[in-house]
């Protein structure tokens, strides 16, 4: 039926199907309310159809508590559609299925003929998610995405059953977030005077001011939005190193016993920049009391600090530093992270949360509540998940959504090595060598849409699609080992439907044919195609 991503379980009921049409009730149990509504609205969009409560014939939505939170049960016949779940999470995901099973038109803003039949195939479909983190990443500090673009987001996530939305809201670029203690935050540090185009080897710039944030009201609207689509929105504050626009707003955060910080602004370039927030007791209060206003904006169990590329230089140039050093006991400055680490680990255990970093935070030590997101391979994975500690894996060779999609000079964002949608497809999240109690720390996988390159959203759509579709189908369903998935299957589900409804929904993929006349850019500057790929 040329679903994606692809149920455990699928079978036609053969002879039978159901006609949505305006006598057509939807019916909601306890504890589906808030699915009808999202149901009823989305539906009622594209069909023109008012979808009424009330029993008997039609569509009911039922939670049972003997299935896995996120599992759902989908049976359509004659009689209508039932679609029952563990909890309102299952039942969400059971009514993409009920949507991607009305055809690409049900992904529309508004019905193309108001006479149009919506006939729903016989099939009992049984479900469930390998994986409790399926997620992406967006830099939104970078280049600033705004409000709407981040909501248009959240609803590709959940018609692909992902089901975390990572915002990269800082970095040494720009600062996105409002912070009412500190408005010098976004004042100065989210504005930068101009922006590089490509990466470090161009020498092209754009030399329009760039920048925006979202107001703590925008913050409480995307994860209201979120949650009503069962996507749990993790926050990212990067510390210590990349913390430019930071320091640029706040010159005492930085190290200032070695660096002039009050002349920094927000960078204007890419790479890893040696401006590193300084260790003294004022600047760990200082980020306690943004980690507050954070907590208070997002609900999310784990909050991510970042802790990756982050230089020691001026850490060994620095009086300051070095005390601190010797005042804890620690062997060097990589302790000296993991010392800065370990303190909001333990201030965010006390709130309840729980920290999550970039798997640098593993050098000098891991905070023992920890958990990692791999990037740097599977190396930094394997080591925690061997230490007891949860994983996320989103390996940069298999899932960073900015490394181009194939060779050749029309490729838009030429970095790093090409990486295909057959690729994606074969990403597997769990490593070989890990025992199965090991395994059971991957909690998950994301992809990770870096935007140094990625300037608007026509970019970010053709980077990360159709390839976020393959990556929703290794999260979501338990596939065969790489070399024996069906990629040939796949991508004809993706040809048969899977592409009109992306075409409904607006998102402006690569094609398998390769780019379309606007997008290619041969002006951008990238890493040559058999060179190194880039630090993010």
């Amino acid at each position: 039926m040329d679903l994606v991503p692809a149920p455990l379980s699928c079978r036609p009921v053969e002879g039978a199907s159901y006609v949505i049409d305006r006598h057509t009730a939807l019916s909601a149990g306890p504890g589906t309310e808030g699915v009808a509504r999202w149901l009823r609205s989305a539906l009622g969009a594209a069909t023109g159809l008012p979808l009424p409560p009330g029993e008997g014939s039609g569509i009911a939505l039922a939670v049972d508590g003997a299935l896995a939170p996120e599992a759902y049960r989908l049976a359509v016949d004659a009689a209508g559609v039932r679609i029952t779940g563990g909890g309102a999470a299952g039942v969400f995901w059971g009514v993409q299925t009920l949507r991607q099973l009305l055809g690409p038109d049900a992904y529309r803003r508004a019905p193309l003929a108001p006479a149009a039949l919506w006939r729903v195939p016989g099939v009992e479909i049984d479900d469930a998610p390998r994986f409790g983190w399926r997620g992406m990443m967006l830099d939104v500090a970078r280049h600033f995405m705004p409000k709407d673009g981040v909501l248009r987001y959240l609803d590709l996530l959940a018609a692909h059953k992902l089901n975390v939305l990572h915002l990269h809201l800082t970095d040494d670029q720009g600062w996105r977030v409002e912070i009412k203690r500190y408005p010098l935050l976004t004042e100065v540090g989210g504005w930068r005077a101009r922006t590089k185009v490509g990466l470090r080897e161009s020498t092209l710039w754009d030399e329009r001011p760039h920048g925006g944030h979202y107001t703590q009201d925008d913050i409480r609207e995307i994860v209201a939005y979120a949650a009503e689509r069962h996507i749990t929105v993790v926050p990212e504050i990067d510390v210590p190193g990349h913390s430019q626009a930071a320091i640029a707003a706040y010159p005492e955060l930085g190290n200032t016993d070695v660096v002039d910080t009050a002349a920094l602004e927000p960078w204007t370039g890419w790479g890893v920049n040696p401006n590193v927030l300084g260790v003294s007791d004022a600047t760990l209060a200082f980020y306690e009391n943004v980690f507050a206003e954070v907590l208070d904006l997002f609900p999310s169990p784990f909050v991510h600090i970042g802790g990756d590329e982050c230089p020691k230089e001026q850490w060994k140039a620095s009086p300051a530093a070095q005390r601190r050093i010797a005042e804890q006991g620690l062997a060097d400055e990589d302790e000296l992270q993991s010392w800065f680490v370990r303190h909001f680990d333990g201030w965010l255990a006390e709130r309840g949360r729980r920290l999550i970093g970039w798997d640098e935070i593993l050098e000098g030590g891991l905070a023992p509540g920890a958990a990692v997101s791999s990037w740097r391979g599977y190396a930094g994975g394997i080591d925690a998940a061997r230490a007891g500690h949860d994983v996320v894996m989103c390996p940069e060779q298999y899932v960073y959504l900015d490394w181009r999609q194939a060779e050749g000079p029309d490729e838009p964002v030429p970095i790093a090595h090409a990486r295909t949608l057959e690729d994606v497809y074969r990403f597997e999240p769990v490593p070989d060598g890990l025992t199965p109690e090991e395994a059971r720390h991957v909690i998950g996988a994301q992809a990770n849409a870096w935007s140094e390159v990625m300037d608007s959203a026509r970019v970010v759509d053709y980077m990360s699609f159709p390839r976020l579709c393959a990556f929703a189908e290794v999260v979501w369903h338990r596939l065969p080992p790489p070399a024996e998935r069906d990629f040939a299957g796949f991508a004809a589900r993706m040809d048969a439907a899977h592409y009109g409804r992306l075409d409904a929904l607006g998102v402006e993929y690569r094609p398998p044919g390769g780019p379309l006349p606007w997008q290619r850019r041969p002006g951008v500057v990238g890493r040559p195609k058999d060179g190194p790929p880039p630090r993010r």
